[in-house]
This record gives C-alpha cells, structure tokens and sequence, in this order.
C-alpha cells in the first residue's frame, strides 16, 4: 500500500474522471452530428419533393402551350416552328423528372442506415409529402460563454486539456521520493502435514521507500514531455472555439442572406407566372409569337427552381445553425448512456458483474466550462 503523500494518486483519479467526462462529451458530440444529419437530409427529402412538384406542374403549362402551338398550325395561324420550339421544352423538362424521383430516393436511404435500419419506405415515419420547414423570423443565439457549455466539442477539448493538466502532476511525484507499506502473509513447513499448524504461519510487514535520484534527467525529460503535450491540449481548445465561433458566424450569414433572398424570389416568381399567362393569352390571340411564350415558361421554372433551392437552403442553414450551437446532444437527458439490449448481449459474451452499469456514474446532462 503506497501513501499517496504527494497527491500522485489524487490527480490520477482526476485524469480518469476528467476522462470519462470528455467520452461523454465524445458521446454527446456524435449524437449532435447525427441529428444533424437526419435533420439535413428530412429538408433535402423535401425540397426535392416541392422541385419535382413544380417539375410536373411546369410540364403541364408547357405540354399546354404545346397544344395551342399544334391546335394554330393545324388551323393554319401558326407556322410549324412554333411546335417545333415548343416540343424540346416540355421534353427536357420531362426528363428532369426521373432524375428528380431518383434523387428522393437517396435522402430517404439515408434516413434509414441513419435511424439504425436497412433501406425500406419511412413514409410512416417521415410522414407523406409536406413543405419544406421554414425557419423562424428570429433565431436565439445565447451569450457567447454559453457555447462553450452548449458545444460537446468543446467540452470534449476542455476535459482532455483538464487530464493533460493531471498528467503533468503525476509526471512531477516521479522527482519525489515513495513511501509504501508492505507485507507477506503464508505458511512455511518442512513437512506437509505440519503446514496447516500455527507454527507454520509467517507474517511480515513493514515500510518500503523507493527514491528514482538516478533517474532525474529521464523524469525531468518526461515533465517537459507533458508540459509540452498540455500546451498543445491548450491550442486545441483555443482552435475548438474559434471553430464554434466561426461555423456559428458563417451558418447564421447564409440563413439571413437565404431568408432575404426568398423574398425578392416570392415576388419574382408572381411576377413570371402573370407573365406565362399572359404570354398564351397573347398567342391565342394572334399577337405575340411563341419565342415570348416559350422565353416566359423558361424564366418560371428558373425562378421558382431557385426558390424552392434557396428556401432548401435557409432551412439547410438553420438545421446548420443549430449544430453550430450544440443543440441536439440534450435529446439524451437522463437516458442512459448504454440501453439494456446491448448490456445483455454483452453479459452474454463476457463477465461483466456490476462494471456493465454505466448509470453508476454520476454524470451530469449539462456540464460546465470551467
């Protein structure tokens, strides 16, 4: 038994504290990654829903003006070059459609390896078609010291700094010298049927001190080792937060610049499907050619193309955003941190005895930068 008179031991206990607490943070740093990962491909699931939608609904006008188009020919108030315009149109516009199905599938396959299983249709779980979230007009942001309680990043880099900082401790006792108390315990005989007397049982205890003077230079070396390695845990934490602070900075821009844009688009997209309607009442009516029809159906699916993108987008920059700000890893609260149906397959392997328990921890759902 060593006496820990110079704190050896203590500040290994809290290296291994420190430890555990920066796996959590580990842990709660995976679990944000992936609910912004769901959260991410549910808004390209629906915003290639909401583009195919308007695919199909452009086809329509456009196979329409295509019959206006043949009907005048036919009737011999329209030259075969309007048809002909008119066909390309709609046909590249058709073939965009099973790419667009194609590409709905994709986010769908990914929700499931996501959420744990194999590919099949999440219709009961992501429900049938809806719009694509819109975010808030106002998003709370928090004080900056709060992010760095929020980030399990940077939990994560603070722990480790705080198991380095530990290290250096231990690494200094190495200069001091050892006290420990030992002792022996048996039995001693020369006949095997005197072993189990009273005369056979020895005993010895005593103190031990042990002194590494020799061995200074290695010590020292390995003090300016962890020193070192604790400097460079520092520069990691300082690249952590400025990280957080970047990627917060950055998500935040592209979701004010996204939400300003929608509404330039909103107002362009009106604009340009009063203009189709317009351009075919003219047609019909003998006093526009088709080049006016056919430039007005390009410019609406273009413009409401880029609407449904840029509205994509601010939820993208939202869902962005919110992982910038460590939000999700609260999702896990007091629930522990290895469910039952794992613990039981691993007892089935291996012994485990109380060690299985991870809720003998007393770890806390929010934890403190400092």
């Amino acid at each position: 038994w060593e006496l820990d008179v110079w704190g050896r031991f203590r500040r290994g206990i809290e290296a291994a504290d420190a430890g555990v607490l920066a796996s959590v943070a580990n842990y709660d740093d995976v679990l944000v990654s992936l609910i912004g990962e769901v959260a991410t491909n549910y808004v390209l699931l629906r915003t290639l829903e909401e583009q195919l939608e308007i695919t199909r609904a452009n086809l329509v006008i456009q196979q329409r003006g295509l019959e206006i188009a043949q009907a005048r020919f036919k009737g011999g108030t329209a030259t075969e070059l309007d048809s002909l315009q008119a066909q390309p149109l709609a046909l590249g516009t058709e073939s965009t459609i099973p790419a667009l199905e194609a590409g709905i599938r994709q986010p769908r396959i990914a929700l499931c390896v996501l959420m744990g299983m194999p590919p099949q249709d999440v219709t009961q779980l992501v429900g049938e078609k809806r719009p694509i979230p819109a975010p808030p007009e106002t998003v709370s942001l928090g004080v900056p010291a709060g992010l760095l309680r929020r980030r399990p990043d940077i939990r994560r880099a603070e722990r480790l700094l705080a198991v380095q900082s530990a290290n250096i401790g231990i690494a200094v006792t190495d200069l001091l010298p050892r006290f420990s108390l030992v002792g022996d315990i048996g039995l001693s005989s020369e006949n095997f049927s005197d072993l189990f007397r009273g005369s056979s049982f020895q005993a010895f205890a005593g103190p031990s001190f042990r002194w590494a003077i020799l061995n200074y230079g290695r010590i020292i070396n390995n003090v300016r080792v962890q020193d070192a390695a604790f400097q460079a845990s520092i520069s990691s934490y300082e690249a952590a937060v400025l990280q957080a602070q970047g990627e917060v900075e950055t998500a935040m821009a592209g979701l004010v610049g996204a939400q300003r844009q929608i509404t330039f688009l909103d107002g362009s997209v009106r604009a340009a499907a009063r203009a189709v309607e317009l351009a075919e009442t003219q047609y019909r009516g003998g006093i526009a050619d088709y080049t006016r029809v056919l430039n007005t159906q390009e410019f609406l699916i273009t413009e409401q193309s880029r609407l449904i993108s840029t509205r994509g987008s601010a939820a993208q920059s939202l869902v962005t955003l919110y992982r910038a700000l460590g939000g999700g890893w609260e999702l896990r609260g007091s629930d522990p941190l290895v469910p039952d149906s794992i613990k039981q397959q691993m007892q089935q392997r291996t012994w485990w005895g109380s060690g299985i328990n991870a809720d003998r921890f007393d770890l806390p759902t929010t934890q403190p930068a400092g």
